[in-house]
């Protein structure tokens, strides 16, 4: 019988590959993907196996195991942190889908993959499935990754009108392109991916509406806890770590060095000596103190429900939303304090502080995590109004 990893476990396995994926980074930045000793040191410590179902090698761990995880992966990496933590999302997204689908990839040296919830492709009806046309970007993990999972628009049966639907593909039936150049998050390996005229057979397209509330195509998997969640619930709770974990590093980090380093230009031959400096680290510790709190809510939320089976309401599903928006506002919030406070030579690319400023920015730019969008959402749905979006 396999002996599952607990949340202990996972958490130190994390911390324990701290040192091998920070002497990768500069690399993975420089090339634009994680390095693949990084990549077999994730598949060696189990990440990728954190949301496959049991019965297939995985671990079925709960939403707060996923955060931790990510957290301490962030230590060390933001991008490496995001690139394990956004793969827990389309690997649950597998399990939605009959068993032998999932049979078919999970068999797949446990099954990476990489995904998207934006239809950016068309899927063409054709004689035992769809052909599938179109180009999917930010596929963060895509190049180490086995599968993706995309979403295209489908024509409704009087061909009227489309609806949006998820499927599974090969990686090898897809085209990757080498377009990811950004300021942030460089090491993820966020491509864009194309299909051209690919078949993808009907047993692996479900539509996005049944996902997204949690109506799944297996029968093995709909008792599961892990399963008992809406898709955008299960999302935020597997991107609050990140945040959460470049906050708490940044922290680490300006400590570090404000001992060491002076202010130019005033008499403080140690920065921890003035003043400024400790109203700048309590209003930061502060602040990461509130991210992990809205971070765990949301996981606590889900996993809480998830053992228990019970119905979400939409104002919980929209706090989970707001509650990742939260935690990326206030991590660059963080950030940003300790960033503009750790001097001019922090601007040197050997330096990690000027790294962990520019990941927290690019996650809060996020379309799913972007503070405002959040907010907004959150307070309709308190204001008794209907949401303007699919995804809650």
């Amino acid at each position: 019988m396999q002996n599952t990893p607990d949340r202990e476990e996972l958490v130190k396995r994390a911390r324990a590959v701290q040192p091998l994926v920070r002497r990768h980074a500069p690399w993975q930045e420089e090339n634009r993907r994680l390095h693949d000793e990084v990549v077999e040191a994730l598949d060696e410590t189990g990440v990728f196996r954190m949301r496959v179902p049991a019965r297939y090698g995985g671990y079925e761990s709960d939403a707060l195991t996923m955060a931790e995880v990510a957290a301490a992966l962030a230590h060390a990496d933001g991008a490496t942190a995001w690139t394990a933590s956004v793969s827990w999302i389309p690997t649950w997204m597998v399990g939605m889908f009959p068993d032998h689908v999932q049979e078919e990839v999970f068999s797949t040296h446990g099954g990476r993959v990489c995904g998207t919830l934006s239809p950016s492709a068309m899927a063409e009806p054709t004689e035992g499935g769809f052909t599938v046309n179109g180009r999917w970007g930010f596929i963060s993990g895509a190049p180490n990754s086995h599968w993706q999972e995309v979403i295209a628009l489908a024509p409704t049966p009087d061909g009227a009108d489309r609806y949006p639907v998820v499927a599974l593909v090969p990686m090898s039936d897809l085209r990757i392109m080498d377009d990811w150049h950004a300021v942030g998050l460089r090491g993820s390996g966020s491509v864009s991916t194309v299909a051209e005229n690919v078949f993808v057979p009907a047993e692996r397209v479900l539509p996005l509406m049944s996902v997204l509330k949690g109506e799944s195509a297996s029968e093995a998997n709909r008792e599961l806890p892990m399963y008992r969640a809406p898709l955008l619930a299960v999302a935020a709770a597997a991107s609050v770590g990140t945040p959460t974990g470049l906050a708490e590093a940044a922290l680490e980090l300006f400590l570090e060095r404000a001992g060491e380093r002076g202010i130019t230009y005033t008499d403080y031959a140690r920065q921890v000596d003035a003043p400024i400096t400790h109203l700048q680290v309590a209003e930061a510790s502060l602040k990461t103190d509130q991210a992990r709190f809205h971070g765990e809510r949301t996981a606590r939320l889900l996993d809480g429900k998830g053992a228990l089976g019970e119905e979400w309401s939409l104002r919980e599903r929209a706090r989970c939303r707001v509650d990742v928006a939260a935690v990326c506002k206030l991590a660059k919030e963080t950030v940003t304090v300790l960033g503009e406070a750790s001097g001019g030579r922090s601007v040197y690319t050997d330096v990690p502080m000027q790294r962990i400023v520019r990941d927290v920015g690019a996650l809060n730019l996020h379309a799913l995590m972007y503070p405002e969008t959040g907010f907004e959402l959150y307070g309709r749905v308190l204001c008794g109004l209907e949401p303007n979006t699919l995804y809650v």
